[in-house]
C-alpha cells in the first residue's frame, strides 16, 4: 500500500514528498515523471513488480540508491514501503480554476462531467476510501472545501491505494459558490440527506452530474443543502440509521454508473 509523508526543504525553498509503495511510485512514473527526484530501493530484491519501476526510473535519468532493509525501514520511519520509496516534488494543489478548465474540456469533448463533492468529511481514512471508489467509478474529479475537510495526507493516500495520483482533488474556498458555478455550467447537483423523499434508486443520474456527500452524523451543512438542485437518500431497511460515508458514496456512485453506462 502506498504511503506519503510531506517534508519541507527550506534551504531550497521547495516542498517535497516521500512516496512509499509500488502503486504510488508506478503512478508517478507513468503520469508525472518530472516530479521524481530520487528513488530508494531494497538491495537484492528482484521481482516483476519492483524491477520494472527501477528500470524505468534509471531510463529517465533518476538516481536509484539500493539500501539494506534496515536502512530502508529507518528512512521510511516504519511505513509500509514494499521495497521501494522515492523523493518527489510536491504535487500542485488544484483549485476552482482547474475545475473550470475541466468543465470546458468536457464540453469540448461532448462528454457529461461526473463529479463528486464532499462536504465536511474530516477523516482522512474516509477521504482515501472515497477517492479510491471515485476512481473505480470513473469520477472526473473530487471537490472538497478548503476548511472542514480532511487533507490529502499520508493516511489518505495510503487508503486510496494509488487513486490519489489519478483522480484530481479540487480544493475550493467557498463550496456554495462552487456549486453555483457547476449549475451555471448546466451540471445537476444532487445532495444526499436522510430526510429526502426520493431514494437513490428512483433518481435519474444521467447527464452532467455532481453528487454531494455530507459528513457522517451531521450530513451536509445548511448552505450546501440549500445549494443542491435535488436531494436523495439511501433506503435503510435494518436497525442502523446511516452508513459510513465511504460506503454510502460507493452505493450512490455505482447506481449512477449503472444508469450512465
Amino acid at each position: 500500500m502506498p504511503v506519503w509523508v510531506s517534508v519541507e526543504l527550506k534551504e531550497k525553498k521547495m516542498s517535497v514528498e516521500l512516496a512509499y509503495g509500488i502503486h504510488s511510485i508506478s503512478a508517478i512514473i507513468e503520469r508525472e515523471p518530472e516530479r521524481l527526484i530520487e528513488i530508494f530501493a531494497l538491495k537484492g530484491r528482484q521481482d516483476e513488480r519492483v524491477s520494472p519501476l527501477i528500470n524505468e526510473a534509471q531510463a529517465l535519468g533518476i538516481s536509484v540508491q539500493f539500501m539494506s532493509r534496515k536502512a530502508l525501514d529507518d528512512k521510511s520511519k516504519g511505513e509500509q514501503h514494499q521495497g521501494i520509496m522515492a523523493r518527489v516534488k510536491a504535487a500542485k494543489q488544484k483549485d476552482e480554476s482547474d475545475l473550470i478548465d475541466l468543465l470546458k474540456l468536457k464540453e469540448q469533448q461532448g462528454e457529461a462531467p461526473f463529479l463528486l463533492v464532499l462536504d465536511g468529511v474530516t477523516d482522512p481514512h474516509n477521504l482515501g476510501a472515497v477517492i479510491r471508489t471515485a476512481d473505480a467509478a470513473g469520477v472526473d474529479a473530487v471537490i472538497v472545501p478548503k476548511d472542514r475537510s480532511a487533507k490529502l495526507n499520508a493516511t489518505a493516500r495510503k487508503v486510496a491505494c494509488g487513486a490519489a495520483e489519478v483522480v484530481p482533488l479540487i480544493v475550493c474556498t467557498n463550496l456554495a459558490r462552487t456549486l453555483k458555478t457547476l449549475q451555471d455550467h448546466q451540471v445537476w447537483v444532487i445532495g444526499t440527506a436522510g430526510e429526502a423523499t426520493e431514494d437513490v434508486f428512483e433518481m435519474k443520474f444521467n447527464g452532467p452530474l455532481a453528487i454531494v456527500m455530507g459528513a457522517e452524523g451531521t450530513g451536509m451543512r445548511r448552505l450546501t443543502r440549500e445549494s443542491c438542485d435535488q436531494l436523495v437518500k439511501i433506503p435503510m431497511a435494518g436497525s442502523v440509521s446511516s452508513l459510513n460515508v465511504s460506503v454510502a458514496t460507493g452505493v450512490i456512485l455505482y447506481e449512477a454508473v449503472r444508469q450512465r453506462r
